[in-house]
């Protein structure tokens, strides 16, 4: 079967299980399979393609079909000016949180150092991604599952940052030590009830300790407040990913706790995403 075909038969599989994206998604599946661009695939449709890759490739439809997110298909994901492996461990980036990494290289970028710890890290995509702009930059990853550490040591290595990050098994609680510049977390904050209401690719797929925040949502939250106050410098800054109709809570709770909230930042939806607060004392 040529590569045109062996698409467009990608393309109706996946439309028939409306999965959206159909067309991207096939391409993406075929490139991985063939080890080749999709600009190649573009380019040479008449050609050719083996049973032995055509068997791979529906194989991964198949798994599509079934709504797995195509980042665990793929085993990857592009996150700001990286790709970062990723596997059902940890959630998949999204666009929308890089707006934190767009406010952190204007705020600092006549920092010459700062220590930075991430809570919750997943795949350690917003650290690293820190710490790619910022060559003097150093920063401490935690997240309460191993098997998230791991994923995160791994880009470590594969984005030559390993020598100023140390990525630790650690939940909030336990966690004692440092004395931060910056602390930065996209934390679950889901309410507990309305996980079942997520899309299937998400709430099938993704780890549920990832997305879940408790009854209001705001139990991690409340947690990193509590943390923060301990081991962020004053005046350091604490970045916190939240639901877009948390804002009004959230900052409630800093404000109790003594931080001065600086910004609110929009995602690219123009959805509340991230409380920006400094700690006073």
């Amino acid at each position: 079967m040529i590569i045109d075909n062996l698409i467009l038969k990608g393309i109706k599989s996946l439309n028939n299980n409306k999965i959206p994206n159909s067309k991207l998604d096939a391409e993406l599946l075929l490139s991985s399979v063939i080890k080749k661009d999709r600009l190649f695939s573009a380019l040479n449709g008449r050609t050719e393609i083996n049973k032995k890759n055509i068997s791979k490739y529906l194989k991964l439809v198949k798994r599509r079909k079934k709504k797995e997110p195509i980042a665990y298909i793929l085993k990857k994901k592009e996150f700001w000016k990286s790709s970062f492996f990723v596997n059902d461990n940890v959630l998949i980036p999204r666009p929308d949180t890089e707006v934190i990494l767009e406010d952190i290289k204007d705020r600092f970028r006549y920092r010459s150092k700062l220590n930075i710890l991430d809570i919750g890290t997943g795949s350690g995509c917003i650290l690293l991604s820190i710490l790619k702009e910022f060559a003097n930059f150093k920063g401490t990853g935690i997240d309460r599952s191993q098997k998230a550490i791991n994923v995160a040591k791994y880009n470590s290595i594969s984005l030559y940052n390993r020598e100023r990050v140390k990525f630790i098994h650690s939940n909030i609680d336990n966690y004692k030590f440092g004395n931060y510049d910056v602390i930065v977390s996209n934390p679950p904050y889901i309410k507990s009830y309305m996980i079942k209401y997520l899309s299937e690719d998400i709430k099938r797929y993704e780890p549920r300790i990832a997305l879940d925040g408790g009854i209001t949502g705001l139990d991690i939250i409340k947690k990193i407040i509590k943390k923060a106050k301990k081991i962020l410098k004053l005046g350091g800054y604490l970045y916190l990913e939240i639901a877009e109709d948390q804002a009004k809570d959230v900052k409630k709770i800093l404000q109790l706790s003594n931080f001065r909230i600086v910004k609110i930042l929009d995602d690219y939806g123009n959805n509340t995403r991230c409380i920006i607060s400094t700690n006073l004392k």
